[in-house]
Parts: structure tokens; C-alpha cells; sequence
């Protein structure tokens, strides 16, 4: 008799990567907060593409898989970072300034632009439960933030900023990842940001150097980002664009949990009933992904 198991589906292994990254991205929004008031964002990017760069390098190396990293579609990887560096020293800069609900409560209008960008720039299928999946997730975030946007300032603009960056950088991850490793997407995403940063961090004159207390947040930060960024573009490898992003809503309720456990951030039953809403889109989707081909 075979007992053997059916290999999980793609559907089902891109959810399993985006767990991964929902964690990690939570690990990185503690740290950051943690640092925040020592360090300027700019310094917090260049040390973390530092410690990444490291990790990616020892992971390489070890696995004996540095034949993987090589100069193919340089363009592609710069714009991916430019993009990417930019987004990400908005969200920074969002975190000093609003609520960790807020921030990715805007954030979250990220994975509604990935869907149709994926569709306009990948081919990928534009389908009523994808959709649905996407809205019933940023419905679930406004339940869980409710935020004012009547008062727009900085940090709501840099959170808005970020997201159309965010979704951008994934649909272009997407198509980097047909011919390209993941441990290749992240040399160079690693690499080039630190240069980017450091010359950032240095344009002031000024670069705060890490404490006995700030470099352990330090290292976290590029553990978890480049952590993050591997579970998402190992996502993006096997399953749609617009199927994998929408599963990043989870990270809403969970991050509102760690905002009140830790730093006393309000937390009501709204959290408990956008995380059901966010809960329903992504079956919803999951169900439909796995579904057998053709089956009605």
C-alpha cells in the first residue's frame, strides 16, 4: 500500500511562505519602533541591508549555490530596489509618527494595487474571487485601524507613499523570478540598498553609529528583513501575484495584538471582527486556488 502523501499545493505552500513573512515583518516593525528615537531611518536601512547582505552571503556559501548569483537583468533588480528603498524609508518614517494600526492599516491598500497591477503588467487573471478576496481584506483592515484620515499629516502621506511603492516592488519581484534564484533577488536587493542607504545616512554629515543597546534591534531588523523577503519571493516563485499579497492582510490583526501587548496601543472587539472579515477573504481565496481545474 502507498502511503506516501499528495505534495501540498502551490496555493497551500505560498500561504505556508506568507506566514512566514507576516512574522518576520512584525519582528522588523518592533525592532524599528525599538531604535527609532537613536537612529534615523536611513541609518536603520544601511545597517540592515548590511546584516542581510552577511546572511545572504554565509547562506550562499554554505549551501554551495553562489554559482546562483550573477549580473542577469541588473536593470530589473535596480529598479526593484529603487523602488523598494524608497518604500521602505517611508514606512520607517510613517512608524515615528502614527499608530502601528494606522500605518498598516494604509499600508494594506498595497496588496488591492498588486491585484491590478498583475493584471495590467503580469497577464494575470483578473478573477471575481481575487477581487472580492482584496476587498474583503481592506475592509477587514479599516474595521481593525478605523483611522482619521480627516487629519491627513506626514506620516499618513508617507504610508500612502509606501504602499503604492510596496506594490509596485512585488509585481516586479513577480516577474524577476522567472530565470532568477531568490538567493540572487536578495544579493542584490541587499547590496544595492546598503549603498543606497549609507549614502543617504552620510548626505546630513552625520551617521550615529550602534550602542550596546540599538545593534541587537539592529541585527533583528536585517534577520527578519531579509527573512521576510525570502518567504514573499519564494511566494511570488510558485503561486499569482494577486492570489499571494492578499494573504499579507493577516499581518493587520496581528501587529494590533503586539501594539497592545507591548506598547499599550488601544485594542478593542473592532480587532477581533476585522481579523474575521480578513480570516474569510483569504479561505475564500485559498479555496478557490486549490480548487481542481475546471471543477464548478
Amino acid at each position: 500500500m502507498n502511503t506516501s502523501k499528495a505534495p501540498l499545493s502551490p496555493a497551500i505552500r505560498a500561504a505556508f511562505w506568507m506566514i512566514g513573512s507576516i512574522l518576520a515583518f512584525s519582528a522588523m516593525a518592533i525592532a524599528a519602533k525599538e531604535i527609532g528615537p537613536r537612529h534615523d531611518t536611513f541609518e536603520i536601512m544601511t545597517v540592515r541591508s548590511a546584516v542581510g547582505f552577511v546572511l545572504v552571503v554565509a547562506l550562499a556559501t554554505a549551501t554551495g549555490r553562489l554559482s546562483e548569483i550573477t549580473a542577469r537583468n541588473l536593470g530589473g533588480h535596480t529598479v526593484r530596489n529603487v523602488i523598494h528603498f524608497t518604500g521602505q524609508n517611508l514606512w520607517f518614517w510613517g512608524l515615528t509618527m502614527i499608530p502601528l494600526a494606522q500605518l498598516f492599516a494604509i499600508e494594506f491598500t498595497s496588496p488591492l494595487w498588486v491585484v491590478l497591477l498583475a493584471a495590467l503588467l503580469l497577464g494575470e487573471k483578473l478573477t471575481k474571487t481575487r477581487l472580492i478576496a482584496a476587498a474583503l481584506g481592506f475592509v477587514g483592515v479599516l474595521i481593525v485601524a478605523r483611522p482619521d484620515m480627516a487629519h491627513i499629516n506626514h506620516g499618513v502621506l508617507a504610508a500612502a507613499g509606501a504602499a503604492l511603492c510596496f506594490a509596485t516592488t512585488n509585481v516586479v519581484t513577480k516577474k524577476l523570478t522567472k530565470g532568477i534564484s531568490i538567493l540572487c533577488i536578495l544579493f542584490w536587493l541587499t547590496l544595492m540598498q546598503f549603498f543606497f542607504g549609507l549614502a543617504a545616512a552620510l548626505s546630513d554629515g552625520i551617521f550615529h553609529l550602534p550602542t550596546a543597546q540599538t545593534l541587537p534591534w539592529l541585527c533583528v531588523i536585517g534577520l527578519a528583513g531579509v527573512t521576510a523577503h525570502y518567504c514573499v519571493t519564494a511566494a511570488l516563485k510558485i503561486a499569482p501575484a494577486s492570489y499571494v499579497m492578499p494573504l499579507d492582510f493577516l499581518r493587520l490583526p496581528l501587529i494590533a495584538i503586539v501594539g497592545a501587548l507591548v506598547y499599550a496601543e488601544p485594542l478593542d472587539p473592532y480587532v477581533i471582527l476585522g481579523a474575521a472579515v480578513i480570516f474569510a477573504g483569504i479561505w475564500l481565496n485559498i479555496r478557490a486556488e486549490i480548487r481542481p481545474k475546471g471543477h464548478i
